[in-house]
Formats: C-alpha cells, sequence, structure tokens
C-alpha cells in the first residue's frame, strides 16, 4: 500500500512499463517449453492470475541452450497457488514457493517479490537477511541479480517481457548487473560467484561497471554460509566449464579461501596438472551428458592437500595408514570451516582415498579383494587420474585396467610372488621367562 501511494505522489515513481517482445522478434516458442510448466501457467492463467516462464530457462532458450528445469513466476501467492493443484506443497522460510508435482518432472513457482527494505532487512555487510516480499512484477524484475535472468516468457502468446533490457544484453552477449554493482553484491556476496560461472559457460562477456568492483569486494564471500557455498561451488564445477571458470575465478580473486590452499595447491607442478586433468575429464563428462561425481571431484582438488599433510605425519614417525586417515579428516575439517561439504560425500571421499594405497599391493588376495570393493571404480578411476598426470608410474595404471578384465588364469599369472613373511622376534622379557620355565623343574621330579 505504501509502495502504491508513494508511486502516486512522487514524480517519475511510477513502476516501469517492459518492452514486450512479439514472436516475430525472437525465435523461443511454446512447445520448447515442457509440458507441466505450460499446464501449470495455463492453470493460473485461467484463475486469473500473470504468470510466465521466468529466469535462467528463458535466457537458455533465448541462447539456443536447452534448460534443464523451467521456473514459474506468478502474482499468486503460495497459498493461492496450492490448492489449484493436487500435488502442490509450499516449502521455504527465507523464500517461500511452490512445488508443483507432474509425473516425475517438478515445477517451481515463485510470488513475484519486492526488494527488501528496513534496517532488519540486510547485516552489518549489507547482507541481505530475509527476502519474502511480495510485489508487481516490474519489481520481481528489479529485484533479480542479471539483466539476462529478468526476462518473461508467457507460452500462451509466445511474448517476452522485458523490462531492464535483458534482450540487448542477450543479443550482445552480455552480463550486467541489475541496480548498483556495490549495493547488489553486498546484498548477496554469490553474485560474484555466478557473475564469473555464467560467463564462462555461457560465453558472456561481463559488463564493465558489474566486473570492477569483484576483486575488491572479494573478501564478502567469508560472510557466505558454507552449506550455501558449497551448492554454489557445485554449480561451478559441475558446470561443463570448470577449467576456464577456475581460471577466471583466480583472475577476479576469488579462488583464495573457497577451498583451502587451492592457490598454493595450483602453484605445484604436479598439483596443478592432477587438477587441471580432473577438472577436463568432469567438463568433457558434463557436456556428453555423462554422469558427474561431486564427491569424486573434490576428492581430486583435496587430493595434494591430504598427501602433503599424510607426508609430514610419516616424517614425525607416524605408522603410514593411521597417519593417512589423520590426514584426511585434518584436511576435511579445515575444509568444512568455508565449504560445508555434505556426510554423504565425505564417505565417498575418504574411500577413494583410502583406498589408494593398496593399489600397490599386487601380490596374494589382495588385489582380488580391491576389486570386489564397492568403490573399487571410483578409486581406479582416481588412479588413472593419478597416473595422466605423472604423480604414480602408467604401468601401475595399467596392470589394473589389464587385471580388471583378465580371467582366473590370467590373473593368478599377473600377480607379484609374495613376500617371505618377516620372523617376529620375541619381546626379550618374553625369552627370559621361556628359557626360566624350561629350566625350572617339572611337577613330581626328584627333590
Amino acid at each position: 500500500m505504501i509502495r502504491r501511494l508513494l508511486a502516486r505522489l512522487l514524480p517519475g515513481s511510477s513502476a516501469p512499463e517492459p518492452r514486450v517482445f512479439s514472436p516475430d522478434e525472437h525465435a523461443v516458442r511454446k512447445d520448447q517449453v515442457s509440458g507441466a510448466a505450460r499446464t501449470v501457467i495455463r492453470r493460473l492463467q485461467e484463475e486469473g492470475f500473470k504468470a510466465f516462464v521466468v529466469g535462467g530457462a528463458v535466457r537458455d532458450l533465448l541462447l539456443g541452450i536447452a534448460p534443464k528445469d523451467f521456473d514459474i513466476a506468478t502474482d499468486a501467492t503460495p497459498e493461492q497457488v496450492k490448492p489449484l493443484f493436487r500435488r502442490a506443497f509450499i516449502i521455504g522460510r527465507r523464500f517461500r514457493l511452490v512445488h508443483v508435482h507432474s509425473g516425475s518432472e517438478v515445477v517451481e513457482v515463485s510470488t513475484f517479490r519486492a526488494a527488501q527494505t528496513g534496517d532488519d532487512a540486510t547485516d552489518e555487510h549489507g547482507r541481505l537477511l530475509t527476502d519474502n516480499v511480495y510485489g508487481s512484477q516490474a519489481e520481481d524484475a528489479a529485484r533479480r541479480d542479471f539483466t539476462i535472468n529478468a526476462l518473461y516468457f508467457d507460452p500462451q502468446t509466445e511474448t517476452i517481457w522485458d523490462y531492464v533490457g535483458g534482450m540487448p544484453d542477450i543479443r550482445a552477449r552480455r552480463l550486467k548487473l541489475i541496480g548498483p554493482p556495490v549495493t547488489r553484491y553486498r546484498e548477496d556476496p554469490v553474485r560474484m560467484l555466478r557473475a564469473v560461472r555464467l560467463a564462462a559457460k555461457l560465453g558472456l562477456v561481463i559488463d564493465r561497471r558489474t566486473e570492477a568492483p569483484i576483486a575488491k569486494l572479494a573478501p564478502l564471500m567469508q560472510n557466505v554460509p558454507p552449506p550455501r557455498l558449497f551448492d554454489e561451488m557445485q554449480k561451478l564445477l559441475l558446470s561443463g566449464h570448470a577449467v576456464d571458470t577456475l581460471k577466471s575465478l583466480r583472475e577476479h580473486g576469488l579462488s583464495h579461501g573457497l577451498l583451502p590452499l587451492l592457490d598454493v595447491i595450483l602453484e605445484q607442478p604436479l598439483g596443478h596438472k592432477f587438477i587441471e586433468c580432473a577438472l577436463e575429464g568432469t567438463d568433457v563428462r558434463v557436456r556428453e551428458d555423462k554422469g558427474v561425481s561431486p564427491a569424486f571431484l573434490f576428492a581430486a582438488l583435496l587430493w595434494h592437500e591430504v598427501i602433503a599433510t599424510w607426508k609430514a605425519a610419516k616424517e614425525r614417525g607416524e605408522r603410514p595408514l593411521p597417519a593417512l586417515f589423520d590426514a584426511m579428516d585434518e584436511v576435511l575439517s579445515a575444509q568444512a570451516e568455508r565449504i560445508a561439504i555434505p556426510r554423504r560425500f565425505e564417505a565417498t571421499i575418504k574411500e577413494i582415498w583410502s583406498l589408494q594405497p593398496r593399489f600397490e599391493q599386487r601380490a596374494g588376495s589382495r588385489p582380488a579383494r580391491l576389486l570386489a570393493h564397492p568403490r573399487f571404480r571410483a578409486a581406479y578411476d582416481f588412479l588413472a587420474l593419478r597416473g595422466e598426470s605423472g604423480e604414480v608410474p602408467r604401468s601401475l595404471v595399467d596392470w589394473w585396467t589389464r587385471f580388471q578384465v583378465a580371467d582366473d588364469d590370467e590373473r593368478t599369472a599377473m600377480l607379484k610372488p609374495e613376500e617371505a613373511p618377516k620372523k617376529r622376534r620375541r619381546p626379550r622379557s618374553r625369552r627370559r621367562r621361556v628359557e626360566r620355565t624350561e629350566e625350572a623343574p617339572s611337577p613330581g621330579a626328584e627333590k
């Protein structure tokens, strides 16, 4: 009500009119939108509400990329959306949404929002604490991060609504923040990561004003909660352009602190080659639409820190295997201070690391037991990565490659000779006890 009153009283404060692009002015068509999303939009519009496909889906369609999902924005509140669909659920606290289930697809429906105001809206660094104020479509566009993410597509009329100049930026392949960059980055420092990630992924040029404050404001990343930072890092590393993105992160001063000692690792010739091989392999799999494992990738990124910690422990005289497990715990604990890797990933990461020394054991029944381990394939792929980077001999990788496909007779022939077990010397005190027992007279002997 206050916003509407101000809009009437203050000159020039009325909501901007959108530029509506007709189907003749763009190539996006309704059949490119999933059936479930079209159904949700049609139902909302039949009830008298506005409803559009919004955000990354519209951006990707304009750039010729097939979207992975279709988010919907509407002027209906979550409580008005939920009764319209048989399987709809209101989720979230900070940002209330409705998830509409249609078959195997989940369509996310959000209500138009306005910018948060008030003294309690941000912390001392300017970061937004709440974001749940409903508003108009124009206000919703203005509060989004980048202009190319603030476009609204109506499948019913095949029109695109643009309030902030997103269409010209799409055509210029330009990434530009909406509003003053310093203020927007302070509201949500993760926007700096997104700018770098989207530019690398989509082949865009970051607008000069958008790019300028990033290096200076990079320390604000320390204020981002670890779970949220992990989600963003996962998107970044699994974008299919991780190599280019990581390079850009370093150029913008954003890599330091995201992963402990990552800069130090990358400055080591062996560590740099290892991580580069891991990221390149992941990029290829993502672009070929093959499955990828976040746990495997984080295991690769942190492996050389584990090696350094493990080596230091062994030099202090600690036994190798316990020292390895201590090193793993130490590295993951340091990591948790910045990026909260879920425990389900931690378990896999530890298994991949702990199996690496066992690849050196190629005698007796040990290779067969390792082959039967549930994490063998991931650990073997990790070994192959180590071989590709020059960390272990290529012959070791080749041996395990052959051993997997060999028959029983071939495997037996491939096994290394068993080393003769070393004789364990009895402790001196025990030998003395044995000697004294042998010298003592037996019961019933002559006195």
